[in-house]
């Protein structure tokens, strides 16, 4: 019996992106084509087999603890793109300024994907999503290079939409205007959920 259900949803690849040096620049630059290898994006400065751990992580290693990359791409969508927006009382979110290397449109509730969902493109390249995406204080400087002023909004308005971070399970090309068939786990929910504050406290 297979552990991943076929959905009815389908997301179709409306940009792409990529960082080739974070240390530069976070902006991404765009793309029409993009080879996905099991170590990410080609030339993507996130990608890697492993990467040193950071806060999202801090509770389980040391900051800079070598660990598996489950975070080589940032993935979002354009409908959260423009709640982000909205929210920010700006016209639009280029995601090149955040960095994102690839943005699907049409599958609802994106960044609440349930973790180890799958995305395929028409190649059989295959992203596994890892967890939620967690806003933070980088795109400041790139959004307020074109939106002065802007950037210091980012972080409040993108909690809950910044979309989810992935790995390649499956290597192959992904392209503009191709369509992603979700698949998502075959469990329940987890039932300890509700207990979580009280187990941490």
């Amino acid at each position: 019996m297979p552990a991943l259900l076929t959905t009815s949803f389908r997301g179709e690849v409306v940009w792409l992106g990529r960082v080739a040096d974070r240390s530069e620049d976070l902006v991404s630059r765009a793309l029409e084509r993009a080879e996905l290898r099991f170590s990410g994006i080609d030339g993507e400065d996130h990608g890697g087999l492993t990467r040193p751990s950071c806060s999202r992580v801090i509770a389980l290693y040391p900051r800079g603890t070598e660990i598996r990359n489950t975070r080589q791409l940032s993935v979002v969508s354009s409908e959260e793109l423009a709640e982000i927006a909205r929210a920010m009382n700006i016209d639009r979110l280029d995601p090149a300024w955040i960095g994102a290397s690839v943005v699907v449109r049409g599958i609802p509730d994106f960044s609440h994907l349930p973790p180890s969902s799958r995305l395929q493109a028409p190649s059989g390249a295959t992203l596994t999503i890892d967890m939620a995406n967690r806003p933070c204080h980088l795109p400041a400087a790139p959004i307020d290079r074109e939106i002065p002023g802007a950037g210091r909004n980012f972080k409040t308005a993108a909690r809950d939409r910044r979309g989810v971070t992935a790995w390649v399970e499956r290597a192959g090309e992904i392209a503009l205007g191709d369509t992603l068939r979700l698949f998502v786990p075959d469990q329940r929910p987890w039932s300890g959920t509700a207990t979580i504050g009280h187990a941490a406290g």
